[in-house]
C-alpha cells in the first residue's frame, strides 16, 4: 500500500495505476484538508467568494442566497457533465482521478473530507468513472470531463465496476460506499482544474518511455542483421555532441549491442588498404535510419524527460480556482485551472513520438526493399516469391498509421477558441491534446509492432540467430513465441499484429533493460 503525503511521482503514478497498489491518505494530509475546510467555511462569511456566494464564470456577477448554495454546487456538476464522444478509458480515468485527489489533498481547495475518502475508495476498488473525450477546453481545467468524475462522487452517473458499466447508486449499494457531503464549494473544486489531461498526459509519458525502449531495441537489431559498422554509436563520435539524450542513447545502444558478433568495426574492413578500390560494392556508411539514432532518438528523450518534469508538477500543484491559504488566512482568485502547461508539453510528445513512427517505418521500408539492403529477399518473403507475400501487406498499415501520426501532430496548444460568453476567451485546449497525444502513442505501438515481426522475420532467413546479442536473441524468442515465421503459407496478419502490440505495451523494462534511461 502506497500512502499519499502530498506529492506524486511518476513511480507512484505507475505503480497505483498499472500495478494497481493501493493508497493510503496520511493523517497530517487529512488534518491538512479539514484546516482548509474549517477556515474557508469562517473566511466566507460575511465575504464574497467566487464558487462559493456567487455564481459561475460570466455569471459571477449574481449573488447566490445562503439557502441556494448547497443547491448550486449540485447544479454546476449536473450540468456540466456534457460529454460526448468516445468513452475514455479506465486506466486513464483512474490516473485523472488520482490527479484529482492529490492537488485536493494540498489544502488549497476548502473541500469537506469526505472528498478524499471516497475518492481513495473508489481508485482502491477499481471503480472508474464514465467519462468522454469530447467536451473540456482546458481553460477553466476539464470542466466537463471532471464534471462526470464528481458525477459519481455524489452517487450519480455511471461506473465501470468490475468490467461492466453500471449505474452508480447500483455499485454503491454493492460496495457500501455514500456519496460525497457537499456542504461548501465541493463542485466547483472538484471541476475546476487540469487533473484529467494531467492523469492522460502521465500516462501518456509512461507509454512513451516503453515505445522510446522498443525502438531503441528494434534500432539496435537492424543495425546488427545488416552488420553495420559500429563506430556511429561510439562514445567519441557521441560525447563531440554535447546533447546528453544522444549520449544516453548511443550508450543504450552501445549496452544493447555489446556482445553480438554481427556489427563490425571500420578499421578491420576500411581501414587496413583499400586504396586501389575504386567503387565499393558495400555501403561505406548506412543510411540515415540506421545511422543517425542516437542524434533522432536524443532529443525525443531529451523532450520525453522535460515532459514529464512538467507533468509531474503540474499533478503536484493547487490547479483550481480560488485557491484557499491557511497559512496567510487569506482566499485569492486567478487563474490556476488553465491548461497551457499540460497542453504544450502534450503538443511536444506528439510530435516526439510521430518522430519515432517515421522512423520505425522508415527502417521497415529497409528491411522490405531489397534494392536497399542488398541482403534479403522482397517483403522478407519467406516462401515463394509471385506467390507468397511475406511482410507486404503490413507495409500498407505501418505506412498508413504513420501518415495518420503526421496529420495528428498539427498542435492543439495555439487553437484557442473563445467560449463561455468570452469570459474564456483564450483557452489550452489541453483536454485534447492529450487526447489526441494517446491516439498517435497508440499508432506508434502499432508501427513497432509490425517492424517487430520483420526483424524477426529477418533473422530467420539470414539465420543469425546464434550470432544476435543476447537482447536481440530475447526479443526474437518472445516475438517467435508470439508469431510463426510467415513462410509458404499466407495468413491474416491482424492477429498477430495485435498479440505483438499488446506485448509490447505490457512488457517489463527490467526483463529487456535495453536502455538506461532513468
Amino acid at each position: 500500500m502506497l500512502t499519499i503525503k502530498g506529492k506524486l511521482g511518476i513511480e507512484d503514478f505507475y505503480r497505483i495505476i498499472f500495478k494497481e497498489e493501493s493508497i493510503l491518505i496520511n493523517k497530517d494530509v487529512l488534518a491538512t484538508v479539514e484546516n482548509s475546510f474549517n477556515f474557508l467555511s469562517k473566511f466566507s462569511q460575511n465575504k464574497i467568494i467566487y464558487g462559493v456566494n456567487t455564481g459561475f464564470g460570466p455569471m459571477a456577477q449574481y449573488k447566490i442566497n445562503d439557502s441556494d448554495r448547497i443547491q448550486l454546487q449540485y447544479n454546476l456538476i449536473r450540468s456540466h457533465a456534457s460529454g460526448t464522444g468516445n468513452l475514455i478509458p479506465e486506466q486513464y480515468v483512474k490516473a485523472a482521478m488520482l490527479a484529482r485527489l492529490n492537488t485536493l489533498s494540498l489544502g488549497h481547495s476548502g473541500v469537506h473530507i469526505s472528498v478524499i475518502e471516497l475518492m481513495t475508495s473508489l481508485i482502491n476498488k477499481n471503480i472508474t468513472p464514465v467519462i468522454f473525450e469530447h467536451g473540456g477546453v482546458g481553460a477553466s481545467g476539464d470542466l466537463v470531463q471532471l464534471a462526470h468524475i464528481a458525477l459519481v462522487l455524489i452517487g450519480e452517473g455511471e461506473v465501470f465496476y468490475k468490467g461492466e458499466r453500471r449505474p452508480t447508486e447500483e455499485v454503491f449499494k454493492i460496495e457500501n460506499l455514500k456519496p460525497i457531503t457537499i456542504t461548501l464549494r465541493e463542485g466547483l473544486a472538484l471541476i475546476n482544474g487540469t487533473s484529467v489531461m494531467t492523469g492522460i498526459g502521465l500516462i501518456n509519458t509512461i507509454n512513451t518511455r516503453k515505445l522510446l525502449d522498443w525502438m531503441i531495441c528494434c534500432s539496435s537489431a537492424i543495425n546488427e542483421i545488416v552488420q553495420a559498422y559500429d563506430d556511429h554509436l561510439s562514445l567519441e563520435l557521441n560525447q563531440s555532441k554535447k546533447h546528453k539524450g544522444q549520449q544516453q542513447i548511443a550508450k543504450s545502444m552501445r549496452n544493447h549491442l555489446k556482445d553480438s558478433t554481427l556489427t563490425r568495426k571500420r578499421e578491420h574492413h576500411l581501414y587496413n588498404g583499400n586504396n586501389e578500390v575504386t567503387v565499393f560494392e558495400e555501403k561505406v556508411q548506412e543510411y540515415y535510419s540506421l545511422r543517425c539514432v542516437p542524434q533522432i532518438l536524443g532529443p525525443v528523450l531529451d523532450t520525453l524527460n522535460n515532459v514529464e518534469k512538467i507533468l509531474i508538477e503540474e499533478v503536484n500543484s493547487a490547479n483550481d480556482n480560488p485557491i484557499v491559504d491557511v497559512e496567510k488566512e487569506h482566499v485569492y482568485h486567478g487563474g490556476n485551472f488553465h491548461g497551457d502547461y499540460v497542453s504544450l508539453e502534450m503538443d511536444k510528445l506528439k510530435l516526439i513520438v510521430t518522430k519515432m513512427s517515421m522512423l520505425a517505418e522508415r527502417q521497415l521500408n529497409y528491411l522490405l526493399n531489397p534494392n536497399l539492403n542488398n541482403i534479403l529477399p522482397p517483403f522478407v518473403n519467406l516462401g515463394k516469391l509471385g506467390l507468397n507475400f511475406g511482410m507486404q501487406g503490413v507495409q500498407f498499415t505501418a505506412t498508413s498509421t504513420t501518415a495518420e501520426n503526421q496529420m495528428l501532430s498539427n498542435p492543439m496548444y495555439v487553437h484557442s477558441i473563445p467560449n463561455n460568453n468570452d469570459n474564456q476567451d483564450i483557452v489550452s485546449m489541453g483536454t485534447n491534446a492529450a487526447n489526441i497525444t494517446k491516439k498517435v502513442i497508440e499508432n506508434t505501438f502499432e508501427v513497432l509492432a509490425i517492424e517487430t515481426i520483420t526483424i524477426v522475420q529477418a533473422i530467420e532467413y539470414l539465420k543469425v540467430q546464434d550470432k544476435i546479442s543476447s537482447k536481440t536473441r530475447k526479443m526474437y524468442d518472445d516475438i517467435r513465441n508470439l508469431v510463426p515465421p510467415i513462410s509458404d503459407k499466407d495468413v491474416p496478419m491482424y492477429p498477430y499484429v495485435n498479440k505483438v502490440k499488446n506485448f509490447i505495451l505490457n512488457f517489463e523494462e527490467e526483463i529487456y533493460a535495453c536502455t538506461e534511461l532513468n
